[in-house]
C-alpha cells in the first residue's frame, strides 16, 4: 500500500468555537492553484495519496461524456452528483435510465433513504422504503448504465474495475490528474474510486473549472458544458440548502463535496482549491475552501461573508447560537 496523509504532515485548517471557547479543531491540507494554474499556496502534504470519494465525480462523468453518453443539461449535472434524493433529483434520474432503457434494479448503488429530510419525512409517512435511486450517487450510476447501453459494452458487471467501463474512466481520470493513480478502492456506492495526490487532484478540477467550450479539443469542449451545467442547475448537484449548492448559487463557483473531508472548488476566473480533512468530516471544509479563495484574491471578503451566512456553521446550546465552525485563518 502506498503511504497515506499522516497526522503529523497536516496543519490547522478551522476550528470549532463554543462560547468563546475552541471545543474543536480540523486539520488537513490544502492547495490553491492560480487562474493559468500556478501553485500559490500550499497547506499540508498534498503529495500523498487521498481518496477523492465523491469529489471524483466530475471526472467520472466528462468520462462518461468522452466514450459517447448522450448527457446534457440536468442529466448531465446529476452524473456529476452526490444529490439529497428529492423528487426532482430522481425524476433526472429516471430519465437517464429511461434513455438507457433500463430500469431502477440495474442500478448497482445501494438502497438509502434520501439525505432531503423532507422527502425521507414524506417517504416514511408513506411506508415507503429505502431505495436505489434514492442513494446520492443514483445520478453517477444512471450515467454509467447510459455510457454501457451507448458504447455496445454490456452493462452487467459495469461496477467492476476491468469493466471496459471502468478501464476508460481510469485512463480519463489518469490522463486528467496528470499521474498514475496509486491504489483502487470500492467507493460507499460500490464504485471504484482511485488513490491519488490531492495535487494531481487539484491540477484535473482546474483543468476541468477552466475548460472553454470552444476548445479545439474535444475533451475541453466537453468540461466546458459539464461546468456550465453544473453552474446553471446548482440545485441537481447537491440539493436545496447544502453547502455546494448554496456556494454554486451565491458565488458562481464549480464545487463538489466528497465523503471523508474532501472538496474540490473553482472560482469564477479559475482559481482552484482542493482540500482534505485528515478527520473525515466535511463540516468544515466549504468554509476553508471560500477563505483560501478569499485570501487568493478570488472571490470578495463581503461575497465570502455572505455566502458563510448561509451555510450551517452554527454551534447551538440551550437552543441558541453559542459559537460557530470557522476557518482557522
Amino acid at each position: 500500500m502506498p503511504q497515506t496523509f499522516a497526522a503529523a504532515d497536516a496543519v490547522e485548517l478551522a476550528v470549532v468555537e463554543r462560547s468563546g471557547f475552541v471545543e474543536s479543531r480540523h486539520s488537513g491540507a490544502a492547495v490553491v492553484l492560480s487562474a493559468d494554474g500556478v501553485v500559490v499556496e500550499r497547506l499540508g502534504d498534498v503529495e500523498s495519496p487521498i481518496l477523492p470519494r465523491s469529489s471524483l465525480k466530475p471526472l467520472q462523468a466528462l468520462a462518461c461524456l468522452t466514450a459517447g453518453a448522450p448527457l446534457e443539461g440536468e442529466m448531465l449535472v446529476l452524473a456529476a452528483a452526490s444529490h439529497s434524493g428529492t423528487d426532482r433529483h430522481v425524476s433526472v434520474v429516471r430519465d437517464i435510465l429511461d434513455a438507457a432503457r433500463l430500469g431502477e434494479e440495474d442500478l448497482g448503488c445501494p438502497p438509502a433513504w434520501p439525505l432531503d429530510q423532507a422527502t425521507r419525512d414524506e417517504m416514511v409517512r408513506d411506508h415507503a422504503e429505502p431505495a436505489r435511486i434514492r442513494m446520492n450517487c443514483s445520478g453517477k450510476h444512471a450515467a454509467m448504465l447510459l455510457t454501457c447501453t451507448t458504447t455496445g459494452w454490456d452493462p452487467r458487471g459495469y461496477l467492476e474495475p476491468e469493466h471496459p467501463l471502468q478501464v476508460h474512466i481510469r485512463e480519463v481520470i489518469e490522463r486528467l490528474i496528470g499521474e498514475k493513480v496509486s491504489a483502487t478502492a470500492v467507493d460507499g456506492c460500490g464504485a471504484p474510486v482511485y488513490a491519488m495526490s490531492l495535487m494531481g487532484l487539484s491540477k484535473a478540477i482546474h483543468r476541468i473549472g477552466t475548460a472553454s467550450q470552444t476548445s479545439p479539443f474535444a475533451l475541453h469542449r466537453q468540461a466546458g458544458t459539464l461546468v456550465r451545467a453544473v453552474r446553471a442547475d446548482p440545485w441537481a448537484i447537491d440539493g436545496p440548502g447544502r453547502p455546494d449548492t448554496i456556494a454554486i448559487e451565491r458565488l458562481g463557483v464549480f464545487a463538489k463535496t466528497g465523503a471523508e473531508g474532501v472538496l474540490v472548488m473553482v472560482a469564477p476566473d479559475g482559481t482552484t482549491v482542493t482540500l482534505k480533512m485528515l478527520d473525515g468530516s466535511s463540516r468544515a471544509a466549504t468554509a476553508v475552501a471560500l477563505r483560501l479563495l478569499e485570501r487568493a484574491g478570488a472571490l470578495t471578503s463581503a461575497d465570502v461573508a455572505d455566502a458563510m451566512q448561509k451555510l450551517p456553521l452554527s454551534v447551538t446550546g440551550g437552543g441558541r447560537d453559542v459559537g460557530a465552525i470557522r476557518p482557522a485563518f
